[in-house]
């Protein structure tokens, strides 16, 4: 009998999500692959066996009885690498300030600019170890990390620096993308802005990033700064993503299709064209309903038109100082009780389709022979509770490449 180095066994429910790595659509959305009693073997950090009654000696055995197994969550969008925070500005969204007037008000972005361009290397590292901690705890063991927060050479760069050092050292697996376009910096025009973006910063951030991102928004870049920043970002290897249509429909679900985005994030505006377009071109549609929530918005994005339309969806928490979580579990309830979603569907969206939107999906977002061997036990007694038993952290245990992590 071949020993293994971890065997979990058991399961009230498996949660495998086996299938093809490729973006989950529509129906394809709620199959989970589910194995009753279910059991996975791992060995060497990599998943070697998945099923039932799985015949194999292991040097560390973890009984999952009367818990759901399944995937480590997969964040695919976050700010996590920023300095300070913003509480003070609750006060002015309960004054019903939207965030566009925060900004102007040279709130909102520029506040936390400000403190990030401040903070040494070594003090975003704290901050940043911190959230990805508390994330890991919560579930999470792949995240993308945007920069956005310097507007400038120098503290992009830094961000990206940071976040190297954090792929180095921290168990989470973080992939790194390109947000220098996230807003016009104070005293720059936006034409002024891009250029600087594409002859500047482009060039230099290219060996670390492998995004490159832009706030697609009506006041911040418009689509045709945009498609610029995004085509010039391709020159240099960065593959496209974008922010798309969350206050206004600017026609970003449209661009994100055009220039070969493979997300665009947010979409509450979005035209029924534009994401007809994006599900005809497979882009990935990446909700984020922590945003919604915490600026107080009656409006989340549209969930069961857009998966009804055929677009892809994944979910993300947006860890930011102005949506401040590190739960996808929160994220899968939000998405259940305030977009109509499944639960089988935002566990899709929280697992393969996250990789997918990330370029992932051959490595995790579901359990399967040959996949690295992340995944959490949490205590549920199966995958409807996850977004039933809400405010709460089931997590019971979380493994990462093989690892039982404390």
């Amino acid at each position: 009998m071949e020993t293994v180095d971890l065997l979990v066994t058991n399961a009230s429910e498996l949660v495998t999500l086996q299938g093809p790595n490729a973006p989950r659509v529509q129906e394809q959305m709620r199959k989970l692959s589910i194995i009753k009693k279910g059991s996975v073997a791992i060995n060497h950090g990599q998943i070697v066996a998945v099923g039932r009654n799985l015949r194999y000696k292991a040097k560390n055995t973890i009984d999952a009885t009367g818990k759901l197994v399944m995937p480590g969550f997969v964040d695919p969008h976050t700010h996590v690498v920023f300095a300070g925070s913003r509480e003070f500005e609750l006060d002015l969204k309960l004054d019903g300030m939207s965030y566009m007037e925060i900004l102007k008000r040279g709130g909102g972005i520029f506040s936390t600019v400000e403190q990030t361009r401040k903070a040494s290397f070594e003090s975003l590292i704290r901050q940043s170890k911190k959230r990805l901690d508390k994330m890991l705890a919560y579930g999470t063991t792949t995240c993308e990390a945007k920069t956005g927060y310097g507007l400038d050479v120098n503290t992009e760069l830094k961000q990206l620096r940071v976040q190297q050092k954090l792929k180095e050292t921290h168990p989470i697996n973080v992939v790194s993308t390109f947000l220098g376009a996230h807003a016009v910096p104070k005293g720059q025009r936006a034409e002024q802005y891009v250029r600087m973006v594409i002859d500047e910063m482009l060039p230099r951030v290219k060996e670390l990033a492998e995004f490159c991102d832009v706030f697609c928004e009506q006041g911040v870049f418009t689509v045709p700064q945009t498609k610029k920043i995004l085509e010039a970002g391709k020159q240099q290897g960065l593959t496209p993503k974008l922010h798309a249509d969350e206050i206004v429909d600017t026609g970003g679900a449209r661009l994100a299709a055009d220039v070969g985005a493979i997300s665009a994030d947010h979409l509450l505006m979005s035209s029924e064209i534009g994401l007809r377009t994006m599900a005809k071109n497979n882009v990935v549609g990446v909700l984020l309903p922590g945003t919604s929530f915490s600026l107080m918005q009656q409006r989340y994005a549209p969930a069961r038109r857009i998966i009804d339309l055929g677009v892809p969806v994944a979910l993300a928490t947006d860890l930011n100082p102005n949506c401040w979580t590190e739960s996808m579990q929160g994220i899968i309830q939000l998405a259940c009780l305030c977009m109509r979603m499944t639960p089988a569907e935002a566990i899709t969206a929280a697992t393969m389709n996250a990789a997918c939107a990330i370029g992932r999906q051959h490595v995790v977002g579901s359990l399967e022979p040959g996949k690295q061997a992340d995944l959490v036990v949490l205590d549920c007694p199966n995958h409807g509770f996850l977004p039933y038993h809400f405010g709460v952290n089931l997590v019971d245990v979380v493994i990462k490449k093989g690892r039982v992590l404390p």
